[in-house]
């Protein structure tokens, strides 16, 4: 009994050792395409080489003193080496004969034509995207192999992830890039930053690309799920906690249900950046000062400290919001109605205005609140304060523009959703 009991206690540790090591790719990828698409062409330059080599053995020559000659395989395979690739020695060591000069025009045609066809499928391999992306693959293997410093691991090249790469690089930590939309790259130049970034274009919630960009390193301090998709940026946190259980997790959510379940799988943390900002917007209405000294806190790492700043204090009286989706319902939520700050709101969807005024006695206007019939419905004159919170820049901008014309001392709070758009902003 205990010598059978020994055998099924160590049967797990043989299967996981052999579920390790069948797990490992037999064969680079990068080996196998070439292999796999180059094999024809090798075949028919290896016959045809053969045969060229073969026929000029087996027909007979003639040698400096007259007597039959037969060339070795050596000064054969010589001869046609520099026939197929048109460099041309002359007839070594004697000269040809008829018979072995003919024997040489079909080796110089079957030569040549082998060699265009090997050529082409050369080319036709290199400008392959597949065989592109796999040779990046590889060269991307190559960099994490040979990466000893710490790094941490950015899921997402988005506006927030580029902010946070941007932000690492400025402090000299490393970090390792994993976005799927490789356009991101064109909107932003990464090779431009202090410190160099790998960067891997595949989704990053397949745990396999999560492991090819060394999420189980030990060097791997942390993983940072920016992503625009609260779908993805859990599936990244599950892996990443399954994979490397001692890193840290970092998830972005837009969502209240997903920001659950992703602390429920032990996030360290989960930032939503609806309910961060309206945080500080209900921080800055309640206690300025207390804003302050948060913004001081929080500042960029190259900001200085302005003490002969003052508390920025707002005027009290009635707000206006300009659209009521995610961004619009943390503000007003967390924000403007826990203060109890007078709002009224503005939204072009009918539905979401009907939805609404059977949770709330504040007042919402069908409108986007770019044009001036709209904000004069708002009475915006009589307003103290417009959020400018629609997820597009250019309604925005518009709102703004339109809101400093008809109230010039109106406070104006802002939502920008694009990076490229700062300078308008």
């Amino acid at each position: 009994m205990r010598s059978e009991e020994h055998v099924q206690k160590q049967q797990p540790d043989d299967s996981s050792t052999t579920e390790a090591f069948t797990s490992e790719e037999p064969f680079n990828p990068q080996t196998a395409m070439i292999m796999w698409r180059m094999r024809t062409p090798l075949i028919i330059l290896i016959c045809v080489y053969a045969i060229a080599v073969l026929g000029l053995v087996l027909i007979p020559g003639v040698d400096d003193q007259g007597n039959p000659w037969h060339m070795s395989f050596f000064h054969a395979f010589y001869l046609v080496s520099y026939t197929a690739t048109t460099i041309g020695f002359g007839e070594i060591p004697y000269p040809l004969t008829d018979a072995q000069r003919m024997w040489v025009l079909v080796t110089i045609y079957m030569t040549v034509v082998s060699w265009f066809y090997a050529i082409g499928s050369i080319l036709s391999l290199v400008q392959d995207p597949v065989y592109q992306q796999v040779r990046k693959q590889a060269r991307f293997q190559k960099e994490v192999a040979g990466m000893q410093e710490s790094f941490y691991l950015v899921c997402g090249l988005g506006e927030t992830g580029y902010e946070i790469v941007e932000a690492l690089s400025n402090e000299h930590y490393r970090s390792i890039v994993i976005e799927k939309d490789g356009d991101s790259l064109l909107k932003h130049n990464i090779h431009s930053l202090p410190e160099y970034v790998p960067l891997l274009i595949a989704d990053a919630s397949i745990p396999k690309n999560l492991k090819m960009a060394g999420i189980a390193r030990d060097n791997c301090k942390g993983v940072i799920a920016a992503t625009a998709s609260d779908e993805v940026n859990l599936k990244i946190a599950i892996s990443s906690k399954l994979l490397h259980p001692d890193g840290m997790v970092v998830c972005r959510s837009d969502i209240q249900q997903y920001e659950e379940n992703m602390l429920s799988f032990k996030t360290d943390y989960v930032v939503n950046p609806y309910n961060t900002f309206a945080r500080i917007f209900a921080m800055l209405l309640h206690s300025p000062s207390m804003h302050m000294i948060f913004d001081w806190v929080t500042g960029a790492p190259d900001s200085s400290l302005n003490q002969a700043e003052e508390p920025l204090i707002l005027n009290s009286g009635r707000w206006i919001l300009c659209g009521y989706g995610r961004f619009g319902r943390s503000l007003y939520k967390s924000a403007l109605l826990e203060n109890h700050v007078e709002t009224t709101i503005l939204e072009a969807d009918e539905s979401i205005c009907e939805r609404f005024k059977q949770d709330h006695s504040d007042n919402i206007i069908t409108g986007s609140g770019v044009d001036e019939e709209t904000l004069d419905k708002a009475e915006i004159k009589q307003a103290v304060g417009i959020i400018a919170g629609t997820d597009n820049d250019s309604n925005n901008l518009s709102i703004i523009m339109t809101a400093r014309q008809m109230n010039p001392d109106i406070f104006v709070v802002a939502r920008q959703n694009q990076r490229d758009n700062t300078e308008l902003f």
